[in-house]
C-alpha cells in the first residue's frame, strides 16, 4: 500500500501547511509587550486554535505509526510523549475491509488439505513393509521404473506416518491389489492438486482440482468379460503415438494391471487411459479394461496429467 502522507516521521512543518510562523519572544522582552491589549491576544488565540486543529491528527497519526516501536516515558511525566519510528516510514492509511471469517478460512484449509496429494520420486526399487518401521514383514515392491517404459517411478503417497519418514502406497502393477510402507525421508518431494475419478457405472473421466471440475468427459471401459478393475492408481506412464493409432495420440500409463484379459490378448496387461481409433466405442463398456476417451479430451487432459497424478476408478 502506498502511503497517504509521505512525510517522514518527526515534527510537522507548520509552514508547509500554511500556517503563520509563532515566534517566541526574546528573554529580554518586557512587560508591556506583554501587556498587549484583548485585541492581540484574540489573535493569537485564533492562530494557536487552527494550529492545534491541524497538528493534533497528525500527531495522533504519528503515534500510531510509531506504535511497536521501542520508546521511554520518564517517571511521573505527566504529559504524552511520540517516539518516532528507528526507520522512517511516512504515514500510512488505516487498514480496510472486513477481517476474514474464520470457518470459512478453516473449510478452505480442510479443503486444501483434502485434496492435496503428496507425491515422491523413486530413484530405485524400494521394498514396501507391513508396518511404518524397520523390520515389519516385506509386502512387496515399489519398481523404480515403470513396467514397460522405464519411465522413473512417481508414486502418490496416501499417508504419513507420524515421525515423517515412512509413507504409504498403492504397490504397482500387482494384483491382487496390496499396499505396503515405503521409507519417504531421502526423497524428492513434491504436491499436486490435481485428481482423476473414473466412474465406470457412468462411463465417465473427471479430473478436478481442489475438488472444482476442470474436465469431464465421456469414456468407453472394460466390457462384461474383462470389466477395469477398480482402485486407487497413479499416472506412471506419458507415451505419445501415431494419430489413428488403436491408442489415439496419447496414452496415461498407471500403475493397475488387467487380470481377466479377453482370450488371445497379446497388448500388455498394463492398464491406462488413451485416445482410440474407434470413436464410437467411447460411452460404452467395450475395451479390454483400459479408458478410452476422444482426441479432444486427450488434449485437455495432457496440460493437467503429469507423474503420480493420482486415479480413482470406482463402479
Amino acid at each position: 500500500m502506498s502511503p497517504a502522507y509521505a512525510a517522514p516521521f518527526g515534527r510537522p512543518n507548520p509552514q508547509a501547511l500554511g500556517i503563520p510562523e509563532l515566534r517566541e519572544w526574546p528573554d529580554r522582552a518586557d512587560t508591556d509587550r506583554m501587556r498587549r491589549g484583548p485585541y492581540h491576544l484574540s489573535r493569537l488565540a485564533t492562530v494557536l486554535t487552527v494550529s492545534l486543529s491541524l497538528l493534533t491528527p497528525m500527531a495522533a497519526n504519528m503515534a500510531g505509526a510509531a506504535a511497536g516501536t521501542s520508546s521511554s516515558v520518564p517517571v511521573g511525566a505527566t504529559g504524552s510523549t511520540i517516539v518516532s519510528s528507528a526507520r522512517p516510514r511516512g504515514f500510512h492509511a488505516p487498514a480496510t475491509g472486513r477481517r476474514p471469517n474464520p470457518a470459512i478460512v478453516a473449510r478452505r484449509a480442510a479443503r486444501v488439505a483434502r485434496y492435496t496429494s503428496l507425491l515422491v520420486g523413486v530413484p530405485r526399487t524400494l521394498p514396501a513393509l507391513a508396518r511404518p518401521r524397520m523390520g515389519a514383514p516385506r509386502v512387496g515392491v515399489v519398481p523404480g521404473g515403470s513396467k514397460y517404459y522405464g519411465i522413473p517411478i512417481v508414486a502418490w503417497v496416501e499417508e504419513v506416518s507420524l515421525d515423517g519418514r515412512w509413507g504409504h502406497v498403492e504397490l504397482p502393477y500387482t494384483w491382487p491389489r496390496r499396499e505396503g510402507w515405503i521409507r519417504i525421508a531421502t526423497l524428492q518431494r513434491r504436491t499436486t492438486r490435481i485428481r482423476v475419478e473414473v466412474d465406470l457405472s457412468e462411463h465417465l473421466v473427471t479430473v478436478t482440482k481442489l475438488g472444482r471440475v476442470l474436465v469431464r468427459a465421456p469414456g468407453a471401459t472394460g466390457s462384461p468379460s474383462s470389466p477395469t478393475p477398480v482402485g486407487e492408481y497413479f499416472v506412471t506412464d506419458r507415451v505419445p503415438f501415431a494419430a489413428g493409432s488403436a491408442l489415439g495420440s496419447f496414452a496415461f500409463g498407471i500403475s493397475g494391471i488387467q487380470p481377466r484379459l479377453p482370450a488371445g490378448w497379446a497388448g500388455g496387461n498394463q492398464l491406462a487411459i488413451h485416445g482410440t481409433n474407434d470413436p464410437s466405442s467411447i460411452g460404452r463398456s467395450v475395451s479390454a479394461g483400459c479408458i478410452r476417451v476422444s482426441e479432444a479430451t486427450l488434449a485437455r487432459l495432457k496440460p493437467l496429467l503429469a507423474y503420480g497424478t493420482p486415479v480413482i476408478i470406482h463402479a
